[in-house]
């Protein structure tokens, strides 16, 4: 049976839903005796961790503020005031670590279908051993498409969270996963670079590919084209998002100028 990822959900069922498990979670670890700041982080740290959940910043935001902000709503209607000021810095920390600020330019988090590069190899044959990179490699769906179609290449992912990095790192134990700013990473060592990002990044990508891919070496880019740059082909991949490939040197499409 078809899974389908909770950020395809209607919404706002996966705000509802996570919101409802933190209360829970809440409610359990203080009928167990857990200090109330510490059940208050523990809570959050649940509601951070659904908020992958969300399609859209702002969507991911709601979802993991929203359990901290009804427990304040809901103390200040009791007159209750028996959390210290540093607890509600709890979830805003546990939000920081998965979300860093110098981040949220890039892609929001938003998985690969396991299939979508199945047709990579037909266009852009690699030896065994080539060196691929998946440039924000989040929680490591990327990385296992990139297995699927290469199962003899080297796979390297690059991902600034921390906590996401670790958590690819687990999933993912075949793949050398660093954490870094894929905007500073050197791009030449890779024989093909992956990205999953959004329209507003790509023309960075390209400029980074220009400048760093030796000549031969891919780019490749999920369900957004390079519209500074001419793909060598593209195509709709299972589940209906598009692949566009490029191979360097990146050609300019006519009329442009690089």
């Amino acid at each position: 049976m078809r899974r389908i990822h909770p950020a395809h959900w209607p919404w706002p069922l996966p705000a509802v839903l996570a919101w409802a498990l933190c209360w829970s979670v809440f409610r359990v670890l203080l009928g167990q005796g857990l200090a109330l700041q510490w059940a208050l982080g523990l809570s959050s740290a649940v509601g951070v961790a659904c908020s992958l959940w969300g399609a859209t910043w702002w969507r991911r935001l709601l979802i993991a503020g929203g359990f901290p902000l009804s427990l304040a709503a809901s103390l200040s209607a009791l007159g209750a005031d028996s959390l210290p000021a540093w607890a509600w810095l709890l979830p805003l920390g546990l939000l920081l670590l998965v979300y860093p600020v110098n981040a949220w330019r890039d892609a929001p988090l938003f998985p690969t279908p396991r299939n979508a590069l199945a047709e990579l190899p037909t266009h852009a044959p690699l030896p065994v051993g080539a060196h691929v990179l998946d440039a924000g490699c989040g929680l490591g769906h990327g990385l296992q498409a990139l297995r699927l179609a290469y199962p003899q290449a080297e796979l390297h992912g690059i991902e600034w969270s921390w906590p996401l990095r670790l958590l690819c790192g687990l999933r993912c134990p075949w793949a050398l996963v660093t954490r870094g700013d894929i905007w500073k990473a050197q791009w030449g060592r890779y024989d093909m670079v992956y990205l999953f990002q959004r329209p507003e990044s790509m023309a960075r990508a390209v400029a980074k590919a220009r400048a760093e891919l030796r000549p031969g070496a891919w780019l490749v880019s999920l369900e957004f084209e390079a519209t500074s740059a001419t793909p060598r082909a593209h195509w709709r991949a299972p589940g209906g998002k598009m692949v566009w490939l490029y191979q360097a040197p990146l050609p300019v499409p006519p009329g442009e100028t690089a």
